[in-house]
Formats: C-alpha cells, sequence, structure tokens
C-alpha cells in the first residue's frame, strides 16, 4: 500500500519561503499526476499546483509567480517551493498522488501546516 508523508511546513514571516516536501513510501505503483492542496480554517480544501510524469504543471491564480511545483520521478517525490508568502497562504497542505490500480485511485498525505505572520 503506497503512503504520502509531507514535509517542510512551518511558521514563516510574511515574504519568507517555505519548502514543502512529499515522499510515496510502501509499495508505490506507478504513480500520474502528483497535486499539492491546502485548506485553510473554515474554507474548502483547494488545489494549489498539480504536476504530471512529464512534467507539465498547472498553477492556481493566487500563487502564480510564487510558488513552483516539481517532482522526481526516481524518488516518487514531488516538491512545493513558496516564495514571497502572505498571510493568506496560511493553511494545513496535503500532497496527492494519483495512480492506476484496475482503476484510476488517489492518495492523500497527511497534511503539513503552514502559517504565515504579518
Amino acid at each position: 500500500q503506497v503512503q504520502l508523508v509531507e514535509s517542510g511546513g512551518g511558521l514563516v514571516q510574511a515574504g519568507g519561503s517555505l519548502r514543502l516536501s512529499c515522499a510515496a513510501s510502501g509499495s508505490v505503483p506507478s504513480l500520474n499526476a502528483m497535486n499539492w492542496h491546502r485548506q485553510a480554517p473554515g474554507k474548502q480544501r483547494e488545489l494549489v499546483a498539480s504536476i504530471t510524469v512529464a512534467g507539465s504543471t498547472v498553477l492556481a491564480d493566487s500563487v502564480k509567480g510564487r510558488f513552483t511545483i516539481s517532482r522526481d520521478n526516481a524518488k516518487n517525490t514531488v516538491y512545493l517551493q513558496m516564495n514571497s508568502l502572505v498571510p493568506e497562504d496560511t493553511a494545513v497542505y496535503y500532497c496527492a498522488a494519483d495512480y492506476w490500480l484496475m482503476s484510476l485511485r488517489r492518495v492523500w498525505g497527511q497534511g503539513t501546516q503552514v502559517t504565515v505572520s504579518s
């Protein structure tokens, strides 16, 4: 069974940077798209960034120009580089990975807290 483990969250001042990592472990199948989502208190979970196996990326409008998503397929790891952070980026960040096992499935990480102080 595949598991995702996130790391790199924490407290940072506005204007600062953080780099999140998410590594797949266990019986890792061939992963398709890998994504970062976030959920702020009282708000719905939203997609922040997505990256395909080939490296094509999609970013939410709110983070374009500030966040970068990348992946290392050999390590089954996805990264989220977050620059110029603002308090509105405060949320629990979750990574997710899609894979095929008789059907398309998605596995989620446990989440990592990112807090941006003003």
